[in-house]
């Protein structure tokens, strides 16, 4: 009868024919008719019966019921092997089998038996053996767990356990949590998003609060709420202006940064006057009223809601409100008849405010054709706006840049319903809201007045801050690229030596430190930040990457809302122009661009026909279907595919849309010319 033996290689039981035997080294044949030569010490056990191929087979099953316990029992405190307990434990001269299983059963226990080599062990000590099986149980437990949670998942229902960690799973779930790894399998087995997933599960109600509370979580991982403020500092006695301001604002705007003001010199011309509300004064650096404004870093504007940059009552305290003499940071230009800039002065002083005129109550008698045949709009303050916009019409024209760009339309969402609680800012039924979607053409007078006069102001006072060597926020384009930086440079886009955003100081934590600094610099004391101040370029960098991700979230926040217009309007049948990154195709008459890959292969400004299916308000996305392409309609023109292009085109729309937007709130972001909030 042959010699058989079983060794171990690469952490493998195997069983050979012994084909030579050299003493320290030996020739073996394993089953499958390989040979191969092994040392004698990597030998654990020869045995005559059962023929290799049988003896593993035999004894795995006979070692699945050994209890590891017992054997810990019957072990010495001192190394062993394998083959010293197998009498013991069996009450008899093992075979080959029997010793197999009494090695494999140690083999499997790691916990009772630690290895030391060669079929040689040490059963553990009772205190590790202890600790190893508590490990042992609670990773039994949570495997079960994680089973149960999956299984809930899978069927359509949140476990207990993620409900406090939704949140978490908006944004950067911790992934060695139970919890977490439970939802990712479910996920992965049903083959859904983290999104749709949770909503199926009933984790938010609707897609509103999942597009919500991920940014929220995000952006605000505190909460959106504000933390309980000292009273800011005491403004100080300033002199009274002798003007009677107006500010140009939506309906709903609340944090009134600006008003202009218009004063007679006879002999000599016009003072305009530009104010700008002053919460520097009472915001100092360093204050906890600065730590909130450097968080937030600035207002989050959206379609039915906004969270703002301030608490109500700090914006009530500063914002230029009807009927008060507000604190402001002034700028005074002496123009002559023909609005020739003869000099200018700032000033920090108070500031009557006359009226704080709506949009929805001006525009509509400031018609540009009555305008330039002299007429004063029939509305409150007419001559005064019409002087403003015949001062803006000349500070445009110096520039040589346009302040608006004909044919583009901004786009205004109405949202009726309970959509966010007035006071704390809560969800409450999106579901129950609909939307309305107006368009409204660029360009206009009203938009032309406020964008001219705040992109002076801000050049104006960017200059000053270089002059008096007082670093600042600045806006600058060189050879087609915007970027922030902390050196006058010029905004070639908007035809201006230097551009430092001053006049937003409630909404915007740029301006606000701007306007620090501009106060120092009339008032000849230190400026908060030194010239190559660190924290300076800090504050830049944060602003602008988190101004960058406002802006997303708001664009995303206005998708959402255009779906859901198609979806309660059940619009499905559409127009649309083909843009220069074919597929997408710009729809008429709404803010939106789809994809439409199944369009022949038409020439940009092409116009089609096209079908609209369900909206998934989840992914923002729409399925579209090509049907025709429209005959008898011109292909547009190369100036409206500049104006249709998701690219934008940078020139003074570039930030004197931002200005403009200051007179209407939230600000406007058409897909088709899809600008950040910067550009």
């Amino acid at each position: 009868m042959s010699d058989y033996a079983l060794f171990e290689e690469s952490g493998t039981f195997r069983a050979a024919t012994i084909q030579a035997d050299q003493n320290t080294t030996l020739q073996v044949e394993l089953p499958g008719g390989k040979r191969q030569k092994l040392k004698a010490a990597q030998v654990l056990l020869r045995f005559k019966t059962p023929a290799p191929a049988q003896l593993l087979p035999a004894a795995e099953p006979m070692a699945a019921d050994m209890d590891p316990a017992f054997l810990w029992e019957c072990a010495p405190e001192t190394d062993f092997g394998f083959t010293d307990i197998a009498a013991d434990y069996f009450g008899h001269s093992p075979s080959a089998i029997e010793s197999t299983a009494l090695l494999l059963a140690m083999q499997n226990a790691p916990l009772y038996f630690h290895r030391r080599g060669k079929g040689m062990f040490r059963r553990a000590p009772p205190e590790i053996l202890k600790a190893a099986l508590a490990g042992a149980e609670k990773k039994r437990l949570q495997a079960e767990a994680i089973e149960r949670m999956v299984a809930q998942l899978v069927a359509g229902s949140l476990p207990t356990e993620l409900i406090d960690q939704v949140d978490a799973l908006l944004v950067q779930p911790d992934r060695n949590r139970p919890e977490i790894k439970a939802f990712e399998v479910a996920c992965a087995q049903t083959k859904e998003s983290p999104a749709a997933l949770l909503l199926r599960c009933g984790a938010f109600p609707d897609a509103y609060h999942w597009h919500f509370r991920r940014f929220a979580a995000e952006r605000f991982p505190k909460g959106i709420g504000f933390p309980e403020l000292p009273e800011p500092a005491a403004v100080g006695d300033l002199p009274l202006a002798d003007v009677q301001a107006v500010s140009i604002d939506d309906a709903t705007t609340t944090e009134i940064d600006d008003a202009l003001s218009v004063t007679r010199l006879p002999g000599i011309g016009w003072r305009i006057g530009v104010h700008i509300a002053a919460p520097g004064l009472g915001i100092l650096p360093g204050s906890a009223h600065d730590a909130v404004a450097r968080a937030r870093l600035s207002t989050v504007y959206m379609p039915g809601h906004k969270i703002t940059m301030l608490p109500d009552d700090l914006v009530a305290r500063f914002t230029l409100a009807e009927g008060k003499a507000c604190p402001a940071l002034s700028l005074y230009l002496n123009v002559s008849d023909d609005f020739e800039i003869l000099s200018h002065e700032s000033r920090v002083e108070r500031v009557p405010i006359a009226a704080n005129l709506r949009l929805h109550e001006i525009e509509p008698h400031m018609d540009i054709d009555r305008l330039n045949a002299g007429d004063i709009p029939d509305c409150a303050h007419g001559d005064t706006l019409r002087t403003l916009w015949r001062f803006a019409g000349a500070c445009a024209g110096r520039r040589g840049k346009p302040s608006a760009q004909a044919g583009l339309h901004d786009y205004h969402y109405q949202i009726d319903g309970p959509l966010h609680d007035k006071t704390s800012g809560a969800i409450l039924d999106p579901a129950a809201c609909r939307v309305h979607i107006e368009a409204r053409k660029r360009g206009s007078p009203v938009d032309m007045l406020v964008a001219e006069l705040m992109i002076l102001a801000n050049a104006t006072w960017g200059q000053l801050l270089a002059d008096k060597g007082v670093p600042g926020l600045y806006r600058g384009q060189v050879a087609g690229k915007v970027r922030m930086t902390t050196s006058a440079i010029p905004h070639e886009g908007l035809g201006v030596a230097c551009y430092a955003w001053s006049t937003s100081p409630l909404r915007r934590y740029s301006d606000l430190i701007n306007q620090w600094q501009l106060i120092a610099a009339l008032s000849d004391k230190p400026a908060p930040f030194a010239p190559r101040s660190a924290e300076l370029f800090a504050a830049m960098r944060d602003f602008d990457l988190t101004y960058a991700g406002y802006a997303d979230f708001q664009r995303r926040m206005e998708r959402y809302w255009c779906l859901r217009w198609l979806q309660q309007t059940g619009t499905e049948q559409v127009e649309g122009t083909v843009m220069r990154n074919a597929p997408n195709v710009r729809v008429d008459g709404l803010p939106l661009v789809v994809q439409v890959p199944s369009a022949p292969d038409l020439p940009v400004g092409s116009r089609m026909s096209l079908t609209l299916g369900a909206p998934d308000l989840l992914e923002l996305s729409v399925h579209s279907r090509f049907e025709n392409v429209l005959a008898g309609v011109e292909i547009a023109t190369e100036d409206d595919l500049e104006l249709l292009d998701e690219v934008p085109v940078e020139d003074a729309l570039a930030e004197a849309e931002e200005e403009q937007a200051e007179a209407s709130e939230p600000r406007p972001a058409p897909e088709a010319h899809a600008p950040d909030q910067a550009e």
